[in-house]
């Protein structure tokens, strides 16, 4: 009989012990505590392009030519004078960043800018990335004159990306301001062709796509 109490009573409290842990603990079990130690995941750093590190004796004789729907461009690269810019172009040549995008402003007269990778076919989280990678300015003493090569940028300093834009005509306002860093050497009537199309403003109508851009060492 004495056992029998002893067995009940501990049935009794087992079941109150029970009873006021689901009470404390509504929504089940509690978690272990997370270490406030952890660290956050670092974001992917960029795949390498084949121009990083590139020394200037490996830029200079380069040039980019860009197959349009109009007839092909082709720009020599001035890396002695903006060797930052020239890496990034040649980068965005090189790994087709800029295949299928379009020159997507025109101001009559003066120039044709492209480089908006958003206007790209292939457009994806990757581009839009690419995209986001600003470059420093270099302001040199090369003029603004017709067939120039330039970075496009914001107002605020060391804000190029990916836009640049080829002179149709004088822009000696832009002297010391942007960084010039190609020259066309064939194909300006091309660039002549664009600039002139039918326009909203400063957007084309239809704008004129860049099917390829490709590298390769200057014809003499």
């Amino acid at each position: 009989m004495y056992l029998l109490r002893v067995l009940w009573l501990l049935i009794v409290v087992s079941v109150a012990a029970v009873t006021v842990w689901a009470q404390a603990t509504p929504n089940g079990p509690v978690e272990a505590p997370k270490k406030a130690n952890v660290r956050a995941a670092e974001p992917p750093t960029p795949a390498a392009e084949p121009f990083d590190d590139a020394p200037i004796e490996k830029m200079i004789g380069q040039c980019v030519t860009l197959e349009t729907e109009l007839g092909s461009i082709e720009i020599a690269m001035m890396p002695e004078v903006a060797p930052e810019s020239v890496r990034n172009f040649l980068n965005l040549s090189a790994t087709g960043a800029l295949d299928t995008t379009t020159f997507s402003r025109t101001v009559k007269d003066f120039v044709i800018q492209g480089g908006n990778l958003s206007t790209s076919e292939k457009w994806n989280a990757e581009l839009a990335r690419r995209m986001a990678r600003k470059i420093p300015d270099e302001p040199g003493i090369i003029k603004h004159v017709r067939g120039i090569v330039s970075m496009a940028r914001t107002d605020e300093p060391n804000s190029a990306t990916t836009h640049f834009f080829i002179l149709v005509g004088n822009g000696s306002h832009l002297d010391g301001k942007f960084s010039a860093f190609g020259t066309v050497t064939k194909g300006i009537e091309v660039a002549d062709q664009i600039n002139q199309a039918p326009a909203d403003g400063e957007k084309p109508q239809k704008p004129v796509r860049i099917n390829r851009a490709v590298v390769a060492p200057c014809k003499k």
